[in-house]
């Protein structure tokens, strides 16, 4: 009977020493090498690297003169005026300081769906389709109930171009994460009444050091832009997989670089607008008549927020 018991131990023993070396198989296996496309090295870079690279990015584009797909993501502001499409072709013009047009065309047709154009002051847009010409003030902050009184031309010149960080306001820095992406943010400041306030977020993706986003605030600490850049391109259209992850921060390559792919969110308006660069020229000298915009005949004249302080055009 003893013997019996062994034997039954030893057969137990063997079973559990079977099961665990499966076990330990099983976990094994289920082990894999990262890709490369899933592996991210890390860029470090120094406040003041980033606050250089941020101003020279933002010196280096004075003109844009672009063509474009838009795309309006969510909300009722763009969707409004593009509502047979799911996107539109276009054209981008803008110069420094405040000048820009915008023109949408549907596609295939080539039929224009809007044209807005601002000179920092007033914005005027012409809607076809609406048989609506409106002229506001830039100053124009408190959000229309008419989706179709929210387009502003500006919300998008805001996204082209990019104020120099002031030597005189303080910057703080700090890192943050995003599996399985890593930032570096500034968060650039500025004084008020109360003291100091956010004037905009700053996000460069650790994987090249590229500006990846950018939050742009009101008054009170009110958001009231989240912009979002990816694929940079040099002006002659190369990418950036090589160059832009061998530059240190602070001296870009040669060449004005630009993201292709800019998605901007205005929380305050209610809306989302992809847009997508596939043309583009920097730093070209543009007319000051490409920017004029006269109300067609026949067509009826919205002042947009007529009444609101400071609303003159």
């Amino acid at each position: 009977m003893g013997e019996e018991l062994k034997e039954i131990g030893r057969i137990c023993f063997l079973a559990i020493a079977v099961i665990c070396a499966a076990a330990a198989g099983c976990a094994v296996s289920q082990r894999r090498a990262a890709a490369p496309a899933e592996l991210r090295p890390q860029l470090d870079a120094s406040q003041a690297q980033l606050v250089a690279a941020y101003n020279t990015q933002a010196r280096s584009v004075s003109s844009v003169n672009a063509t474009v797909r838009m795309s309006p993501v969510a909300g009722s502001a763009y969707s409004g005026v593009i509502e047979q499409y799911h996107d539109v072709g276009g054209f981008i013009l803008a110069a420094r300081p405040s000048m820009i047009r915008v023109i949408g065309q549907a596609p295939v047709v080539a039929k224009d769906v809007f044209d807005m154009v601002s000179d920092g002051r007033v914005f005027r847009i012409f809607i076809p389709s609406k048989n609506a010409f409106l002229v506001g003030s830039t100053a124009l902050e408190r959000p229309s109930k008419k989706p179709i009184e929210n387009l502003r031309p500006q919300h998008i010149l805001d996204a082209l171009f990019w104020p120099e960080l002031p030597e005189n306001e303080p910057v703080l820095f700090e890192e943050a994460d995003a599996p399985p992406a890593r930032y570096y943010v500034l968060t650039s400041l500025r004084r008020s009444g109360s003291g100091l306030e956010i004037a905009r977020k700053i996000w460069f993706d650790r994987a090249d050091l590229r500006i990846s986003r950018i939050e742009i605030y009101g008054p009170g600490g009110r958001l009231d832009a989240d912009i979002a850049y990816s694929h940079w391109q040099n002006d002659a259209g190369a990418g950036t997989a090589t160059a832009a992850s061998t530059a240190p921060a602070g001296s870009l390559p040669a060449g004005a670089w630009f993201p292709r792919e800019i998605h901007i969110t205005r929380p305050q308006e209610d809306y989302q607008l992809a847009l997508s660069i596939t043309k583009l020229t920097l730093n070209s000298e543009i007319a000051d008549q490409r920017f004029t915009l006269a109300q067609p005949s026949g067509t009826d004249l919205v002042r947009v927020g007529e009444n609101e302080p400071g609303a003159q055009p």
